[in-house]
């Protein structure tokens, strides 16, 4: 691939999670490491991994001081979330008078409050009230490192119009939509009945809906793929179901182990209440898998309704089997799907994805 003609940009990006962490984080990260280097560009990677088994706040300030270190002789400093990696990387970035580029995916202080102080809400209902100190601090921080930012992008519109709202200048806010490396897989016409779902492992993915959704399918599998803080609560539920034969959880895989299981699936279905952007989904989708996803986040702006996939409302039993009917009984809708959803996904390639972020440096 030819390189652009200006000087070699040094960009440190700074992330959560790296494979073989599974989540969208990590795979934009790794994608970025791969494919910016055939452009011209020098990558480096932080991962915030690398700290993560120290005490808390401890491991923030040990962040801080390796973002110094690795930092100085870099043009640009790309965080990947707003509060663990993002505060320390605003603060880095005062000192070390870099630009400072932030991708914002997901809502911390929604995801933390879901997590660990027991809020219900959904992200949206969330945005206009208040909840307590911790969860308000959560929110301011991520406010401050958002406006902190030089430039903030967002992997899809829906999420650009809620990021824009915590900014004093929206106008900074932009969408480039996540992109894969498209892999194109001999599909395998497994006679099993086999639903593939993937995602980390918290409350808003639904897990415990599908695995209570498999007592009402005795002649299908599921298989899910990721980790997360409610593997042992999954775990302890499938045994309570007495799925242990139908239902495997089967941790983080390499994608190259998930491509294979999906090449195998009859079904990818994704039971989300919150979504930014799914690069499962995406993968399903030009792997030649019907998907079965939620109408929430930006899933609309990836699945055309009963063109390239089913929408169901969340936690829906009733739609969720309507729609495997759908798919299973209806040969032509099938192929229809099938058909379409793999074009789309065409346009969610790395390459459409690297070039707009190329033109985003370029101007930084």
């Amino acid at each position: 691939m030819e390189k652009n003609n200006f000087k070699k940009m040094k960009i440190l990006v700074a992330t959560g999670i790296y494979p073989p962490d599974i989540g969208g984080p990590a795979t934009y990260s790794k994608l970025l490491n791969d494919e910016l280097p055939k452009r011209g560009f020098e990558v480096k990677i932080l991962s915030f991994g690398e700290v993560r088994n120290k005490p808390k706040i401890i491991r923030h300030f040990c962040y801080f001081l390796k973002i110094i270190k690795r930092g100085r002789d870099v043009d640009v400093i790309y965080a990947q979330d707003p509060v663990s990696v993002g505060l320390p990387v605003l603060i880095a970035t005062f000192f070390l008078r870099k630009k400072f580029l932030i991708r914002v995916a997901g809502d911390y202080a929604w995801e933390q409050s879901a997590q660990r102080f027991g809020v219900k809400d959904d992200i949206d209902l969330f945005q206009n009230k208040k909840y307590s100190f911790s969860v308000e601090l959560l929110r301011s921080i991520q406010k401050l490192v958002v406006n902190g930012a030089d430039l903030v992008i967002t992997p899809s519109v829906y999420f650009k119009n809620l990021v824009s709202c915590w900014c004093n200048n929206p106008q900074k806010v932009i969408t480039i939509y996540n992109g894969i490396k498209l892999v194109s897989l001999a599909k395998e016409d497994s006679k099993e009945n086999l639903i593939i779902t993937a995602g980390r492992l918290v409350p808003w993915k639904g897990f415990d809906f599908l695995i209570d959704l498999m007592v009402d399918l005795p002649n299908w599998q599921l298989i899910i793929v990721g980790d997360g803080p409610d593997y042992d609560r999954l775990s302890l539920l499938i045994k309570e179901k007495k799925l242990l034969d139908r239902v495997v959880l089967k941790g983080s895989l390499p994608r190259e182990q998930l491509l294979i299981l999906l090449s195998k699936a009859k079904l990818f279905i994704l039971n989300t209440t919150f979504e930014s952007f799914s690069f499962q989904v995406v993968e399903a989708m030009f792997a030649e898998v019907p998907v079965i996803t939620t109408k929430v986040g930006n899933l609309a702006e990836i699945v055309e309704p009963n063109e390239e996939g089913i929408l169901v409302e969340p936690n829906n039993k009733k739609e969720f089997l309507q729609a495997i009917k759908k798919i299973t009984e209806d040969e032509n809708f099938r192929i229809k799907i099938i058909t379409q959803a793999k074009k789309k996904a065409e346009k969610f390639s790395i390459e459409n994805t690297v070039n707009n972020l190329v033109e985003v440096l370029q101007k930084l």
